[in-house]
């Protein structure tokens, strides 16, 4: 089992060691790779639309399609960004804007049909679940089916200063959500993740999406016609 983390951040916080620790419940023998933003993706996006016609242009492609090699070929995906200001990490919502040609409305990856994925987000104060479910909804349109979210007040700066008792609030919550992880009834889009990316088929029928690359994708991979991206 791979799993794949991108850390919002550089330092190893309270939001890392969480991650750390969900990882190691799911897969004590797992594959593990991370990556930390923005050290291993240090650029906002331009906007250039480059990548609307081809992803390659993106200037930044290299560093980016380094990562996203390894996302798509993960089984589970955990994302963990520390609360700035009530929302996900800078570097994390850069990265998010970075791989918007992911999403449904553009060209989603067949992969992303079969994934599961867990955000975290911490703070001292208020703003974690906001944060996390602004991440775990990037990653509904990137057609994930499964995400689970877990944003906490740990009411301290960094991991070691989080009073013992918080600790066991989150041991107890990492077991509980590795254990959802885990099951096998887990592993396909529901009638959301569908019916959004029939939606998105009905715009690219119509020609209303967002330009030739976009359509000639969809029709290379047969959604125009009878195949779906959820089907072996």
């Amino acid at each position: 089992m791979k799993i794949v983390m991108l850390h919002g951040q550089n330092h190893k916080g309270s939001t890392y060691h969480i991650g750390r620790l969900i990882a190691e419940k799911i897969s004590p023998e797992g594959n593990l790779v991370e990556f930390f933003l923005p050290r291993d993706l240090n650029h906002f996006c331009t906007g250039c639309y480059a990548c609307v016609e081809d992803v390659t242009k993106c200037p930044f492609y290299e560093e980016k399609n380094r990562i996203m090699l390894e996302v798509e070929s993960a089984d589970i995906l955990i994302f963990t960004t520390p609360t700035y200001c009530l929302r996900e990490s800078a570097p994390m919502k850069s990265f998010l804007d970075l791989t918007f040609n992911y999403w449904m409305s553009h060209r989603p990856r067949k992969c992303m049909f079969s994934k599961k994925a867990v955000i975290i987000s911490t703070a001292a104060g208020k703003g974690a679940k906001k944060a996390a479910k602004s991440v775990a909804n990037a990653l509904f349109y990137w057609g994930i089916p499964r995400i689970w979210t877990y944003g906490i007040c740990v009411q301290a700066m960094n991991w070691d200063s989080i009073r013992d008792r918080k600790k066991l609030k989150i041991e107890k919550a990492a077991a509980r959500i590795a254990g959802k992880v885990l099951r096998k009834d887990h592993e396909k889009p529901g009638l959301r993740t569908k019916g959004l990316f029939m939606l998105m088929r009905i715009m690219q029928k119509a020609n209303l999406g967002s330009g030739d690359a976009d359509r000639s994708y969809w029709e290379k991979n047969g959604w125009l016609a009878k195949e779906r991206p959820w089907r072996s």
